[in-house]
C-alpha cells in the first residue's frame, strides 16, 4: 500500500480523532489542522502526529497545513454556528478545494451523508443540503475527490448511537414521532473508518462519491427493538404520533438524551428522507476482509461493549459545541479586558495532593460535583429549556480527563497533572465562565485545596447574572471546596485502612510462616 502524508482537519471531533490513529496504524505520515492545536496534546497519538494552527475558513492558514501534503481529508461543518452555517460551509469547501488544487494535492476524501435518491435538493433538511452541496464543490474542483455518504453511523460515543441508546433504555413505553418507520442503513464506525483510510490508496481517476452502509436496513423503530435485545433490556412499547414535527421530536429527544437540541434536530431532520444506498461499489476500492461490513447488531454489541468498559476514545461532544466562547482566561485579577468576577477559596486537607488530585480529576459525571445537587440540576434543566448542553454530557472516561472533554456544561481547557484543572463553561450564559481547582502544598509542606470561579459578564445582563447567583455561591461553590477536601480525606482514610488490613493479613516470619 502506498504511504501518503495526509492532512486531517476536524482531529478534534467524533470521527476525525479516531482516523488518525487509523492513518498511522496504516503506515500514513500525518498532519492536523486545528484551531487550538493545545486540545490535541493529550491523545495518545499526539506524539506521532504534526500538528498545525488554523481554520478552514481561513485561505492563508490552508495554503500553509496544504503544503506537502498527498491526501487532504476534509471532517468539518459548521452546523449551528447560526443560520448561515450553509454559506459558512460553501466558503469553507472552496478554500479547501483551492487550496488543495494550488498545493498539488493528490486527493481529497470528504465524509457527508447519505441523500435520498429523486428528491430535490431544496426539499432536503439543512443539514443534509449542505453536506450534499460541499460534496459537489469538492466533485467539481481540479482535484480527485472521493465523497463518502454515511446514514447513521453506530459507534461508542457517536450522537447517532448515544440517541438510540438513550431513547432506547430511558424509556420502555414510547410516544414517538412518525419517522420511527423510515428506513435507512446504519453503518459501524469501525467500518467507516476502513472506507476513510482505504480511500488514500485509490486510483488517481476515481473522482465520485460512494455510498457507505451496513448489510442491514431497518426502521428507527427496528433498531431501538435491536437495541433492547442486544442490551439486554425487555421488548420496548413504541407509539408513532405523526403530530411530532422534526423540530418538535427534537426537543423529545434533548429532553430525554444527553444530546442537545441543536444536535438532535439535524439527526431527526435527516430520518424525515428514506436514506438507503444506492450501490456499494466502495468495495471496488477498498478490501472488506470476512465479516465486514460489521452487521448492526455487531457493531450495538460492540458499542456497549466499549461503553461498559470505559474505553470510548472518542464521543460526539469531542468537539467543541458550536459557538462555545474561545477568548483567552483572564489570568490577572486587574485583566486590562473588562470586568471579571471571581469567587476563590482555600481550604487545608488532611490528604495527599496525590489523594487530592484523585478527587479533582474525577469530578463530575457519574461522580457529581461534590455540591448541592439540586443546584447543578436545576442549573443543567436550565441550560437545555434554552437550547444549551445541559448536565448530562457526563465524562469520556469515569477516572482521567484530557485537554477538550467534555465534563458535562464544562469543557477542560487546561490539565496540568497532579496540580491544575480549568474548566470553560459550555452552559448558555451572558459572559465567559471558568472554574479551576488546585491541589498545591502551603509553605510548611501541607496539602492545600485551591479553588477559583472566574466570569466575565457581558453587557448589563451579564452584570445582572453574577449579582443575582452570588448569594449561592457560599453553598454551591463553598460546598464543593469543603466535599472535595473531605473526599480526598475519606479516599486517604480509606487507602491507609486497606493497607493496614493487607499487612495485617501477610503471614509473620517465624513461628506463623513455618506453620
Amino acid at each position: 500500500m502506498e504511504r501518503s502524508h495526509c492532512l486531517v482537519t476536524g482531529a478534534s471531533g467524533y470521527i476525525g480523532g479516531r482516523l488518525v490513529p487509523e492513518l498511522l496504524r496504516a503506515g500514513h505520515r500525518v498532519r492536523c489542522l486545528a484551531r487550538s492545536p493545545g486540545k490535541l496534546r493529550d491523545h495518545p497519538w499526539a506524539g506521532d502526529a504534526e500538528t498545525v494552527q488554523g481554520d478552514v475558513t481561513d485561505a492563508d492558514s490552508v495554503a500553509a497545513a496544504m503544503r506537502g501534503i498527498d491526501v487532504a481529508y476534509y471532517l468539518v461543518h459548521a452546523l449551528g454556528t447560526g443560520s448561515a452555517f450553509e454559506d459558512t460551509d460553501r466558503r469553507a469547501a472552496r478554500i479547501f478545494a483551492e487550496q488543495a488544487h494550488s498545493a498539488g494535492v493528490r486527493r481529497i476524501v470528504y465524509l457527508g451523508g447519505l441523500t435520498p435518491p429523486n428528491v430535490p435538493e431544496e426539499s432536503l433538511s439543512p443539514h443534509l443540503r449542505s453536506r450534499a452541496e460541499v460534496g459537489r464543490i469538492f466533485l467539481e474542483s481540479p482535484v480527485p475527490a472521493t465523497v463518502l455518504r454515511a446514514a447513521v453511523v453506530i459507534g461508542s460515543g457517536s450522537a447517532s448511537f448515544e440517541m438510540l441508546r438513550y431513547l432506547t433504555e430511558r424509556l420502555p413505553v414510547m410516544v414517538t414521532p412518525s419517522w420511527v418507520h423510515t428506513r435507512t442503513q446504519p453503518i459501524g464506525v469501525r467500518d467507516v473508518l476502513r472506507c476513510l483510510v482505504g480511500s488514500a490508496a485509490m486510483p488517481h481517476d476515481v473522482d465520485r462519491a460512494f455510498d457507505i452502509g451496513g448489510p442491514d436496513i431497518l426502521t428507527y423503530r427496528e433498531m431501538m427493538f435491536r437495541y433492547a435485545a442486544v442490551a439486554g433490556l425487555r421488548r420496548r412499547l413504541i407509539v408513532p404520533v405523526p403530530v411530532l414535527t422534526p423540530g418538535l421530536s427534537s426537543h423529545w429527544v434533548g429532553l430525554v438524551t444527553p444530546v442537545p437540541t441543536s444536535l438532535a434536530r439535524p439527526l431527526t431532520e435527516s430520518l424525515r428522507h428514506e436514506l438507503v444506498c444506492q450501490e456499494h461499489d466502495i468495495a471496488r476500492y477498498v478490501p472488506e476482509p470476512p465479516g465486514l461490513p460489521l452487521p448492526f447488531d455487531e457493531a450495538l454489541a460492540l458499542a456497549l461493549r466499549r461503553v461498559r468498559e470505559a474505553q470510548v476514545a472518542t464521543r460526539w461532544s469531542s468537539a467543541s459545541v458550536p459557538g462555545a466562547p474561545s477568548d483567552p482566561l483572564p489570568t490577572d485579577p486587574d485583566w486590562a479586558g473588562g470586568s471579571l468576577y471571581q469567587d476563590e477559596r482555600q481550604l487545608s486537607v488532611d490528604a495527599s495532593r496525590v489523594a487530592l488530585w484523585k478527587v479533582i480529576e474525577g469530578i463530575g459525571g457519574d461522580n457529581g460535583w461534590y455540591s448541592f445537587p439540586l443546584a447543578w440540576a436545576v442549573r443543567g434543566w436550565l441550560d437545555r429549556f434554552v437550547g444549551g448542553v445541559g448536565l448530562r454530557r457526563g465524562r469520556r472516561d469515569a477516572e482521567h480527563l484530557r485537554v477538550g472533554d467534555s465534563l458535562d456544561f464544562w469543557r477542560v481547557e487546561e490539565i496540568e497533572p497532579g496540580r491544575l484543572l480549568r474548566l470553560r463553561a459550555e452552559m448558555r450564559l451572558p459572559g465567559l465562565a471558568w472554574l479551576e481547582m488546585y491541589a498545591e502544598s502551603d509553605s510548611e509542606g501541607r496539602t492545600r485545596y485551591r479553588q477559583r470561579a472566574l466570569f466575565h459578564p457581558r453587557g448589563l445582563l451579564g452584570h445582572a447574572y453574577w449579582w443575582s447567583v452570588s448569594p449561592f455561591h457560599a453553598v454551591v461553590f463553598g460546598g464543593m471546596a469543603r466535599n472535595i477536601t473531605q473526599a480526598a480525606a475519606k479516599g486517604m482514610s480509606a487507602r491507609g485502612a486497606s493497607s493496614h488490613a493487607d499487612r495485617a493479613r501477610r503471614p509473620r516470619h517465624g513461628r506463623q510462616a513455618g506453620r
